[in-house]
This record gives structure tokens, C-alpha cells and sequence, in this order.
């Protein structure tokens, strides 16, 4: 029988048939575990799978995981050998951002962006809490919003407790399999509340002490909604370790760097030390973000240390 996994808890997953609708809790078959996949998780919501029924009918084995699409995969700060799949066969993936409580760097924001470019995963920047900033800092939002569509990306400002602009992002999730992804406490599980009522998430304060979230979603979990969307709940992330990429390839997910490659003197431009390198020329002109420029080098470099501030949600 073929599948699509709804939940993962790790060691059971919550299959639903997609021939008849009915869910299974399903595990693997022990074989399937040593392909040499290095991910923490081999399964992820998302994934397409077969699966066999057990004797007494409502449980499952998965025996085999259908090519992937797309993914969009992480690299752990504090183990940094292992990898962790988010969501895999996606169609949009929203990035949840704050301004303060809590914080969202442009670092973590332009990390989560080349993952998506990598693996052709359209993104779209939710810019939460809109209702609750100072005119100072909705300033700073609409100059941030404005660098990220000058790179391309589509942003929305909303506010997931009053509902402005929830209309937007349900237009454009329609018929599609979305991701929201964020640091705990951005609003994800508030969002998708307000996107589907009905699905009553859990949602958490924030800490005021430290300005951070509370953990309330623990594994990804996947959720039919009635306009015909499937959404991915995804738990918070605090560091967002690059992962499967080369630096020769690092420039060309980041939009506005690739419009300019062609026009540098060298065909490998690293967009670094080189002579006559059109990305730097655009840069000293302010026609690229410094922000975005300083994610670049930091990635290129591998600098990971950025985000050892804390531990891992």
C-alpha cells in the first residue's frame, strides 16, 4: 500500500493510506534503517512510502521510502555530524520571522533562504506580530521586507492573533503542501490556528525573561486543511547548520548574487578577493544588502559558531 507520513514521534509514524484515507501508526522495517542514510530521521513528514499492514490490522511496517522531491534539511548545531530532515515534498515553505520577542536574525533568515533555493523550494517571509511594533520598528520591518524583495522573495506582513493579511497566506497555500518554520515563539502553531481553526494547536508565551518561546510542538506533523492545503507543523528552531552544499555553488541561491555571476571577470568567482567581481562592485553600489553579502561570507566560510548561543529546540 502506498502512504504519505503525517507525523513523526521518531520511532512510530502516522501513515495515511492514501488509496482509502485511514491513518496507521507504522514502523520501520529494520532493513530500511541501514541504506546508509545519516539524516537523525530517515522518515520525514512528507514522505511518500509503502507500507504492509500487521496481523492484527491497525498498525503498519514501512518497507520502502519513495524518491523525495525536494527536502528541506539541517545540519545540528550541537552534533554537528548529524543532519535532520524538516519536511521533505514540499511546496511552499513559510519562514516565520519576528522582530523581537523573539529576535530572527537576517543570518538565520538567509541560512533557511538557500536551503529553499537549493532544493527548489518556493519561500515566502511572514513577517508576525505586525500589531504589536512601535512605528520605529515597523519601519525596520518594511526595510528589512524590502531587501528580501529586492532579492525576490515574497513577503507578508500579518499578525496571526488579530488574523490581518491570513487571507493572503491562505490564497497561496491552496492545493499545495506548505512548511512553517521559525524559532519557537514567532507565532508558527498561532498561524496555522488561524489558518484552520478547527485544528486547536497548542501555542505557548513567550518567556519574558529571555525573550525566547516556549517548545510547544515536539515533532512535525502534517494536517489536512478543508481548502484543499496540506500544512506542516514543524517544531521551533534556534540554529539553522548549512548542510550538502559546495561554495561554488553557495552564490547561486542567493538570487540577486546569481543575476550578477555572468558579468564577473572569472567564471569561478567566489565573490571574495577576486578582481573586476560584479557581486562587489553591486554591493559598494548598494544595489545588494550588506546583510545579505555578510550571511554569504559567514556561510562560505562555515562559520557555524554564530549559533552556539544556546541548545538546539
Amino acid at each position: 500500500m502506498e502512504g504519505l507520513v503525517y507525523k513523526s514521534t521518531g520511532s512510530w509514524y502516522t501513515v495515511k493510506n492514501l488509496a482509502t484515507g485511514q491513518m496507521y501508526e507504522c514502523r520501520i522495517k529494520g532493513k530500511l534503517r541501514l541504506k546508509g542514510i545519516k539524516s537523525t530521521n530517515p522518515i520525514a513528514v512528507g514522505d511518500k512510502v509503502l507500507f504492509t499492514l500487521e496481523e492484527e490490522g491497525n498498525r503498519g511496517v514501512i518497507t520502502e521510502i519513495k524518491e523525495r522531491d525536494n527536502y528541506i534539511i539541517r545540519k545540528s548545531v550541537n552534533l554537528s555530524k548529524q543532519t535532520h530532515i524538516i519536511a521533505s515534498n514540499i511546496d511552499v515553505a513559510f519562514l516565520v520571522v519576528t522582530l523581537n520577542n523573539p529576535p530572527t536574525s537576517t543570518t538565520f533568515i538567509d541560512r533557511f533562504l538557500v536551503t529553499t533555493e537549493a532544493y527548489g523550494i518556493k519561500a515566502i517571509i511572514l513577517f508576525n506580530k505586525v500589531d504589536t511594533y512601535t512605528d520605529d520598528e515597523l519601519l525596520e520591518i518594511k526595510y528589512l521586507a524590502a531587501i528580501y524583495r529586492k532579492a525576490g522573495y515574497e513577503c507578508i506582513g500579518i499578525s496571526a492573533s488579530t488574523g490581518k493579511n491570513i487571507d493572503k497566506v491562505k490564497a497561496v497555500m491552496e492545493g499545495k503542501t506548505c512548511v512553517v518554520s521559525g524559532h519557537s515563539g514567532a507565532g508558527k502553531s498561532t498561524l496555522i490556528n488561524a489558518i484552520a481553526p478547527q485544528l486547536q494547536l497548542k501555542t505557548a508565551e513567550i518567556s519574558a525573561q529571555h525573550q525566547q518561546g516556549q517548545h510547544t510542538t515536539t515533532f512535525a506533523e502534517m494536517f489536512d486543511l478543508p481548502f484543499g492545503a496540506r500544512i506542516i507543523d514543524t517544531p521551533g528552531i534556534k540554529g539553522f547548520g548549512m548542510v550538502e552544499i559546495e561554495k561554488e555553488e553557495l552564490s547561486d541561491y542567493f538570487p540577486e548574487f546569481f543575476a550578477l555571476k555572468h558579468q564577473c571577470k572569472f567564471n569561478n568567482c567566489l565573490h571574495t578577493d577576486e578582481p573586476q567581481c560584479a557581486v562587489k562592485e553591486a554591493l559598494e553600489n548598494d544595489e545588494i544588502a550588506w546583510s545579505r553579502y555578510k550571511s554569504y561570507q559567514q556561510i562560505l566560510k562555515g562559520e557555524e559558531s554564530v549559533y552556539r548561543e544556546s541548545e538546539d529546540e
